[in-house]
């Protein structure tokens, strides 16, 4: 016993634990923030050329803005984006955790919230109003903007970031967009419009060439339109008092503080002498303290060398699609060149991916990485559906192989159980069934897999208009209902619902068309055999019957309730969980084991669902008909599992339409002793 004590381990303080259990929160959320930052798509627009993808790391992008004073966050004007909601609060929060490390104040500035309205930012943020009083004030905004802006203003409010209106007010504005700014009286010419010989309008109204509005959006300014003198007027007042609050805010606030400002995108661009807020500021705060982001920018452009950058990056999200130079170039001659592959030895789906820039280094290195597989690798280079869904799930083979693995076994079981000595001198039912399950199995694994495409991007112009349409409404709705949305695709629930009921029509043809075939099979043995036997009977008219009942049954078992299932396990299980299971703990055999569990429950159920569908239609006798009849022979003609309740069903439900087939049954019960 003494060494028995001696031998245990001394006991862990309770200050080590929780120190333990902080280190890996602290590694769980830094691995968090390095996943969130590597599926956003950052640009540095300051290049000459096409903008640059800074790909996976991210560090000059932070780098730049913590070196920044202000940090402008340019908002889609033209049309609203709410995803420019979410950025915004993840760079907010990104900022304001570097920030508390270095120990530097930050504030959030908001055009969205007029100057009059300070007083009640104010009591928001001392916690004396809610968010619904604040609501309250907020009734110009258009509808749903309260709660896009709300997780942003309580993550503000809650950890202790000042928030600054800094918009115009509406009074202001209006009276400008009518009258001009001769309309407004002298003290709102004092404190909204730019005093005389100052230069802010002449700056304005004197750009040349390219409009800096059509970076952003490709309405482009009108510059003899009968509005367009007072819409310019509004702008600079606009502009003007914005950048007279955001100064005020920097030099009253502390020296090293950080200034986010949120507003939208034409009021922030860098610009000709003296067009945009940055601009304006630039000659109290140099213009390289300040960092210029335009989010979700509408469309990119060239840049020619000597004209100004738009902007320090561009900043989207993966459900934002961006019309070109998606992904770098420059990265994805780095992945080419160590793979030692040229870009014409690619297949062709993957080289116009590449020409629509529409394949991300990622996507190519994981082409790369499946081609170290011989078997994969022919795979990929011959089937372009094996390509595509390998791309998006490495392990589809894996499940695949799962399925198929059960599907032959139990139903091969299953036949041995019922046919005992009987199963070789049947062999040809036996494979006949065998044969059908797997094919059906195939596609209840193959047409619900998640894929990704390239060549209906390149292949969708050179199409008839109705194919067309046609086209492009399949390829708009995901493979399964619970399929994650890729990068540059959003799918709503009605794109969803879609995917639930095309899958449908889909495996209710392969249920349809694989009980005919087996139909015709069984009645080419059937002949085959009677010339061998001519004692067999024959009912001709009772086995069309049963073959096109037994299809049509087994169509709209396999669209409803197999589909559901299998989109399930797809979706949620194979899709999501499996990657958050592998993301977090690395475990490919629990991924495995995980995908064969639920598949095999799932086999299960569905041949319990079967059977009972089976004999409400008729397709198999009820348990007292049998009973009833009491035919020795008819148990030996049964073919595969789950034929009635006295024997037991099997785990593989798609075989099970050659146990119920009628005309099987009076063929081989015929032929018994």
């Amino acid at each position: 016993m003494v060494a028995a004590k001696a031998e245990e381990k001394p006991p862990v303080s309770e200050a080590s634990s929780s120190a333990l259990q902080e280190e890996k929160t602290e590694k769980k959320e830094e691995k968090e923030k390095a996943e969130a930052e590597m599926a956003y798509r950052v640009y540095d627009a300051t290049t000459i050329g096409e903008p640059q993808a800074l790909g996976k790391d991210k560090s000059k992008v932070w780098e730049k803005l913590m070196g920044a004073r202000i940090v402008y966050l340019g908002e889609a004007e033209q049309v609203p984006e709410k995803d420019d909601r979410i950025l915004e609060l993840e760079i907010v929060k990104n900022l304001r955790n570097r920030c508390f490390e270095h120990q530097r104040p930050i504030s959030v500035a908001l055009e969205a919230f007029p100057s009059n309205l300070q007083e009640r930012l104010d009591l928001f943020m001392e916690k004396r109003i809610d968010g619904e009083a604040l609501r309250s004030y907020t009734s110009h905004w258009p509808p749903q903007q309260w709660q896009e802006y709300a997780p942003l203003l309580n993550y503000c409010r809650d950890n202790g970031i000042r928030l600054v209106a800094c918009g115009t007010p509406l009074e202001v504005l209006r009276t400008v967009q009518a009258e001009g700014i001769r309309g407004l009286s002298k003290s709102q010419r004092k404190l909204y419009a730019p005093p005389a010989g100052s230069g802010f309008i002449s700056g304005f109204s004197s750009t040349s060439g390219r409009s800096s509005m059509d970076v952003i959006s490709s309405n482009q300014f009108v510059p003899f339109d009968p509005c367009s003198y007072l819409s310019a007027q509004s702008k600079v007042v606009d502009d003007y008092s914005m950048s007279q609050i955001i100064l005020q805010s920097v030099t009253d606030g502390d020296s090293q503080g950080m200034l986010v400002v949120i507003t939208g995108a034409s009021h922030v661009i860098y610009g000709s002498r003296g067009i945009g807020i940055p601009a304006r500021i630039s000659k109290k705060i140099q213009k390289k303290n300040q960092a210029v982001i335009l989010l979700h920018p509408e469309r990119q452009y060239i840049r020619r060398e000597g004209e100004v950058p738009v902007a320090d990056f561009l900043w989207y999200s993966p459900a934002k699609t961006c019309t070109r130079n998606c992904f770098d170039r420059a990265e994805i001659a780095r992945i080419m060149n160590a793979a030692g592959r040229r870009r014409d030895a690619l297949p062709q789906d993957l080289q116009k991916g590449l020409d629509l820039g529409l394949v991300s280094p990622e996507i190519l290195q994981n082409f790369f990485d499946l081609e170290q597989y011989p078997v994969i690798a022919e795979l990929i280079h011959r089937f372009q559906g094996f390509r595509e869904r390998l791309l998006v799930d490495p392990k589809f083979l894996n499940r695949l192989a799962i399925e198929e693995a059960i599907s032959i076994t139990t139903t091969l079981l299953a036949q041995y159980e019922r046919r005992k000595g009987r199963f070789f001198e049947e062999i040809d039912y036996v494979l006949t069934d065998t044969i059908r399950g797997s094919v059906v199995d195939f596609f209840t694994v193959w047409l619900p897999a998640p894929t990704i495409s390239f060549l209906s991007y390149a292949d969708g112009n050179s199409l008839p208009e109705n194919l067309g349409v046609l086209k492009n409404l399949l390829g708009s709705i995901p493979d399964n209902a619970f399929q994650k949305a890729p990068t540059g695709v959003n799918w709503n629930l009605n794109e969803r619902f879609a995917s639930v009921i095309f899958g449908g029509l889909k495996l209710s043809g392969v249920g349809f068309i694989s009980s005919i075939g087996a139909g015709a099979i069984s009645s080419a043995l059937y002949i085959v055999r009677k010339s061998l036997n001519p004692s067999l009977a024959e009912n001709r008219m009772k086995k069309k019957a049963s073959v096109l009942k037994s299809a049509l049954v087994y169509g709209s078992f396999l669209g409803t309730s197999a589909n559901l299932r299998y989109q399930i396990i797809a979706g949620l299980v194979e899709h999501r969980l499996s990657d958050y299971l592998l993301s977090n703990y690395n475990e490919p055999l629990l991924v495995n084991l995980l995908s064969f569990v639920v598949r095999t429950i799932n086999s299960y159920w569905g041949t319990q669902q079967w059977i009972d569908l089976a004999r409400l239609t008729g397709l198999q006798p009820r348990k007292e008909a049998i009973e009833s009849a009491a035919v020795p022979s008819l148990q030996d003609g049964m073919t595969s599992r789950g034929s009635d309740a006295l024997e037991p069903p099997s785990l593989m439900e798609c075989s099970s339409t050659s146990a119920t087939s009628i005309e099987e049954r009076s063929n081989q019960s015929s032929d018994s002793p």
